[in-house]
């Protein structure tokens, strides 16, 4: 008896092989072990060149290791963290390296008295104690300018901001390498001349160099220097709150790995007719968030976002699940509707949490289904169909290919967490689905496989990149004729490249990023949305015919490689779900052990696709209904599952959006309105006087407790 899919999932979890992670992180690894063993060997060598001594072997030692410590922060940012780990930071190292030379100061100086050095160690003693005095004030000064509220697209010169301090005094690291040089490298040439006015020279100008820093940094914490205090931001805040008057947002919060989650809510937001607002809780994630012009906030701590709580903020949707989505659920004023990042077969969109909104909006049908089958407490009455706003602009289906070349998509999902082997298809199936495709001299292939392939399985890793290296070698067997290079490619690419860049230097802080980005451009969303539908067209127009394709920069966008594409592979996910949108055929990959009776019973949303085997062995077949539409027979089906998906064509998904927002926002009126005119004895822990409670040995229970009826 086969075992339940539950189960089967469960037990392939276990049975996945774990990699050793030196082995898992490939070159990468080994390159940090050998950065990391050159340091620690030029440290070595320094201290055997300095008790000898040996000027020459002390000279290179000497160089070697500041020449790997200027190789750490460029390219190997990892090998400075694993030596913080065995607490040798850069001071210790820095410090070691100093206090090596000075022994070999003192071994080569033996014919002298020591007290010749005695200045030039307490003048290096100096510099430290001034490099610790620097980090002590750049840390007051970060705290100054780290503000309770963090906004973008909002007029913030009230709260006096300033440009940050340069990078150089805020970095522990660099400061002391290009502070101490100077000394290090007059110590050096002391060692090599024995002349100690080299030394001299170099720690004075070390010292001169530390004495500045701690000067422009002192010069911050000055009164007229120093951004808006709490307090004053936060009435600012307030004060903005009440002039804006914000009627519906979009709450999120998440790493910076999905901040996608987010971006595409953010068109239908902004084609709301209230007044719009982003709500966040990361810092960095403000300026992560792609372009718009809907004003951003950012409130870190739970007591700052509670005065939302006295706000005109009516609704708040969520794209996403998280932590501190809780703390934003205790606001009553607020009504909470979920609308997740896009739907599919998997648990993830029918997960008990979506029980805690006061509404979960769905795109169609099928996922009221989903939620009253998996009985995880969302109650039908609170499920709201809306369709999927983003989708609006997906080209239909307009027949079978019309050129020389039918173009497929193959977008495969990542591995998971669980360790299910259904849910990807890149470890059993990709290499051989991707020699299919290859093999038909007509398929043009866009592969484009998601952004967390192999971030925690190694063989989805490994098979992915096996998997370009094939699409590579058909290319160049293809040879397809390159022209030349598209001048309008590079116009289009510079003017979104104009409209998107950080319009920040790259030093800037938080408060700085926050003072530059405080009045965009008007129109500037809608502007970068022209500018890269028009990237779009001319990119694929720039493409030579019939070359293979890999996609995995932000751009082209997963909904434009649908309008390119004719035919759609993928697992369970919501692609499929969304690429039904156009209309178009697709395919899925049954990779988890099931009969194919089984896979469509278990996942309504491949009901109207073809199912193909990890041999890839259909993918003949169905290119064949792709070009022949009248040997399609599951066009009537995908209709169907369209409409159930994703709901009806008219009204738009947009109108539908902003019907749910104002029915949802009316509801929250009425509960402003409801709630103050109750008199205090009717809402639970208002009561003024409490009676006592005493336990009643014949009832049980504490009397003069409130009973139900």
């Amino acid at each position: 008896m086969p075992l339940p899919t539950s189960r089967r999932r469960f037990r392939a979890g276990i049975r996945r092989p774990r990699l050793p992670l030196l082995r898992a992180q490939g070159r990468p690894a080994l390159a940090t072990l050998l950065t990391a063993s050159v340091l620690g060997g030029a440290y070595v060598v320094q201290a055997v060149a300095a008790l000898a001594p040996h000027v020459p072997l002390l000279l290179a030692a000497t160089a070697l290791s500041l020449a790997v410590e200027g190789v750490l922060y460029r390219w190997q940012r990892g090998v400075p963290a694993l030596f913080a780990k065995a607490h040798a930071d850069v001071t210790v190292r820095h410090v070691l390296r100093d206090l090596l030379l000075v022994v070999g100061l003192l071994r080569l100086g033996e014919q002298h008295r020591e007290t010749q050095y005695a200045p030039l160690l307490a003048g290096l003693l100096l510099c430290y104690a001034l490099h610790c005095a620097i980090q002590a004030v750049s840390v007051l000064v970060r705290r100054t300018r780290t503000l309770p509220v963090v906004t973008r697209n909002i007029d913030a010169s009230a709260l006096r901001l300033s440009p940050a301090p340069p990078a150089l005094l805020r970095r522990p690291g660099h400061r002391l390498l290009v502070f101490g040089l100077p000394a290090t490298a007059g110590l050096t040439a002391t060692a090599v001349t024995d002349d100690p006015r080299c030394a001299a020279a170099g720690i004075g100008l070390s010292l001169a160099l530390a004495l500045g820093g701690l000067v422009a940094l002192s010069l911050r914490l000055l009164p007229g220097k120093r951004p808006a205090g709490e307090q004053e931001v936060l009435a600012w805040f307030d004060a903005w709150l009440a002039e804006y008057r914000p009627t519906v947002g979009l709450y999120f919060s998440g790493g910076p790995s999905s901040v996608y989650q987010a971006g595409m809510w953010l068109e239908p937001l902004a084609r709301l007719d209230g007044r719009p607002l982003i709500v966040l809780r990361e810092r960095f994630m403000v300026s992560r968030i792609p372009a718009t012009d809907i004003p951003i906030v950012c409130l870190p701590k739970v007591p700052t976002l509670m005065r939302l709580e006295h706000s005109t903020l009516q609704v708040l949707i969520h794209p996403s699940n998280s932590g501190k989505t809780s703390q934003v659920l205790r606001i009553p004023t607020i009504k909470h509707a979920f609308v997740n990042h896009g739907e599919s077969d998997k648990l993830s969109s029918c997960n008990p949490y979506a029980k805690a909104y006061d509404e979960v909006w769905v795109a169609g049908p099928a996922a009221r289904e989903r939620y009253a089958l998996a009985e995880v407490g969302v109650e039908d009455k609170d499920v709201v169909e809306i369709g999927r706003p983003q989708l609006d602009a997906v080209r239909p289906y307009a027949g079978p290919p019309a050129g020389a070349y039918t173009t497929v998509l193959y977008a495969p999902t990542w591995e998971g967490w669980d360790g299910d082997p259904g849910n990807t298809s890149v470890i059993a199936a990709g290499e051989n689905l991707v020699r299919a495709l290859l093999a038909d001299p007509g398929v043009r292939l866009l592969y484009k496989p998601h952004p967390l392939t192999g971030s925690v399985d190694p063989r989805a890793g490994a098979a992915d990149r096996r998997v370009r290296e094939l699409i590579r070698a058909a290319n160049r067997a293809r040879s397809c004729p390159r022209p030349a290079p598209s001048k309008e490619l590079a116009t289009r690419t510079a003017e979104l490249d104009r409209l998107t860049a950080a319009e920040f230097r790259e030093g800037a802080d938080q408060a700085e990023r926050m003072l530059v980005q405080s009045t965009p451009p008007p129109g500037r969303a809608e502007a970068v949305a022209r500018a890269t539908r028009a990237w779009e067209a001319a990119y694929w127009a720039s493409l030579p015919e019939g070359e293979h394709q890999v996609v995995v920069d932000a751009r082209p966008s997963l909904y434009s490689c649908f309008d390119a594409a004719d035919l759609l592979i993928s697992d369970v996910s919501s692609v499929i779900s969304d690429f039904l949108a156009s209309g178009k055929p697709y395919a899925v990959a049954n990779t988890g052990g099931m009969s194919e009776a089984e896979f469509r019973a278990a996942f309504p949303t491949v009901a109207a696709a073809v199912i193909l085997t990890p041999d890839a062995s259909g993918v003949p077949a169905l290119l064949e209904t792709v070009r022949h539409p009248e040997k399609d027979g599951l066009a009537g089906a995908r209709a169907a599952l369209k409409a159930r998906l994703l709901g009806p064509a008219e009204p738009s998904s947009q109108e539908r959006f902003a019907g749910a927002v104002r029915a949802l926002g009316e509801t929250a009126l009425e509960h402003r309105l409801r709630v103050p005119g109750r008199r205090p004895a009717e809402l639970p822990g208002q009561r003024r006087e409490r009676v006592p409670h005493t336990v009643s040995p014949a009832a049980g229970v504490p009397s003069g407790t409130p009973t139900r009826g």
